[in-house]
């Protein structure tokens, strides 16, 4: 039997038996959490920070989330919205005014944030090394044209996101996305999530660890559509390796680089679920989270190639909503039951050549704790 340790209220025993279970199975080292009512009830973790299994992952190890960081960076400007700083339904060129450019002078806040911007893809890039400069990415989407009317169809927006969004929280706060996320989302809440990643960490870090029978030369893309395809045009394949190099950590990367284990991960998603606050710590207002579950486009996604509810920042899936990461992280928020459920592991499944449900059966035995 596989040592899991940690927190565990008796009633979420099923969290602890399904991560006990996927540790014996095909996680390496991985952690769970669940809070309720903004109260921490499930903080769990197990197995190895390596693939040599010779380190164990230690209640403090931390992980690339990939694009469940996309949950981190909607929530920065949902603050803004609600403190009047940021209006989604005014034009992404009222605080950037060179995004007018090319046919984009009614591209809504709304529609970066709901992956409808028609700006899916990150035009002219040839290595991954150039998205770590964000004044070229940026410059590069404010003049790129939209590959669709703005708001009439949604593409998944799997590396745009994050500059997209970031750069108009720059343009408001003149901050870095991680920059204002640190001080203004982890720092309150006391949340060990990073959106780049500073060297002091580095000795925490539990690299990823490629799909098995797969080498870290393994690329990324789009999360595969039904039909298991990958559909992304960046220009710049982006491997495991690159995922774990030490410029990568350094970088932002807001749609895709943030740091953390599934004890922080829930812990901010948490807000949301909570009606803006944890811990006695509010970062919103009630009305404020709102926007977090409503729906903005339902229908079929042209990237992931399946159909998708988006809200203003996140994945809707009947009465929850959030977003997972490449390899198989995954954060799942219910306002109605007011909880929050994370899974973040070390192990990478590769969607197209295995069926990946671990953070699924995370979420399904958290559900058991409420009957």
């Amino acid at each position: 039997m596989i040592d899991v340790k940690g927190f565990c209220e008796p009633r979420f025993d099923a969290v602890r038996a399904a991560l006990a279970a996927l540790l014996g199975k095909d996680d390496v080292g991985a952690s769970a959490a669940v809070y309720l009512d903004g109260e921490q009830v499930v903080d769990i973790w197990g197995g190895y920070a390596d693939a040599d299994r010779s380190v164990s992952w230690e209640r403090d190890t931390l992980t690339g989330v990939n694009s469940t960081t996309k949950n981190m960076t909607a929530l920065c400007a949902l603050i803004l919205a609600d403190r009047g700083e940021l209006d989604l339904s005014a034009p992404v060129a009222a605080y950037w005014p060179e995004f007018a450019a090319a046919g984009k002078e009614n591209v809504l806040v709304r529609h970066v944030l709901s992956h409808t911007a028609g700006l899916p893809d990150l035009s002219g890039l040839t290595a991954v090394e150039e998205l770590y400069d964000w004044e070229r990415v940026t410059a590069g989407l404010a003049a790129q044209a939209p590959v669709w009317e703005p708001g009439t169809a949604a593409g998944y927006h799997a590396l745009t996101f994050g500059f997209l969004v970031g750069e108009i929280v720059r343009r408001i706060t003149g901050c870095s996305l991680g920059d204002f996320f640190a001080e203004e989302v982890a720092e309150p809440l006391g949340a060990d999530f990073h959106i780049g990643l500073s060297t002091d960490h580095d000795h925490r870090i539990a690299a990823l660890i490629p799909p098995p029978s797969l080498s870290d030369e393994h690329a990324a893309g789009a999360p595969p559509g039904r039909d298991g395809t990958r559909r992304e045009n960046t220009g710049a394949v982006i491997r495991v390796k690159d995922i774990n190099s030490i410029a990568w950590r350094r970088a932002q990367i807001p749609a895709v680089n943030g740091f953390g284990n599934a004890r922080s991960v829930a812990l901010i998603q948490s807000v949301l679920a909570n009606q803006g606050s944890v811990g006695g710590v509010r970062l919103l207002s009630p009305r404020g989270c709102e926007p977090a579950w409503q729906e903005v486009f339902c229908g079929d996604d042209r990237v992931l190639g399946t159909p998708m509810s988006w809200t203003v920042g996140f994945g809707k899936f009947g009465n929850t909503f959030g977003w997972g990461g490449w390899g198989g992280s995954l954060v799942v928020s219910d306002p109605g039951s007011r909880m929050t459920v994370a899974y973040v592991m070390n192990q990478m499944i590769d969607r197209v050549r295995q069926e990946d449900n671990r953070g699924m059966e995370i979420v399904m035995a958290a559900y058991n704790g409420l009957h």
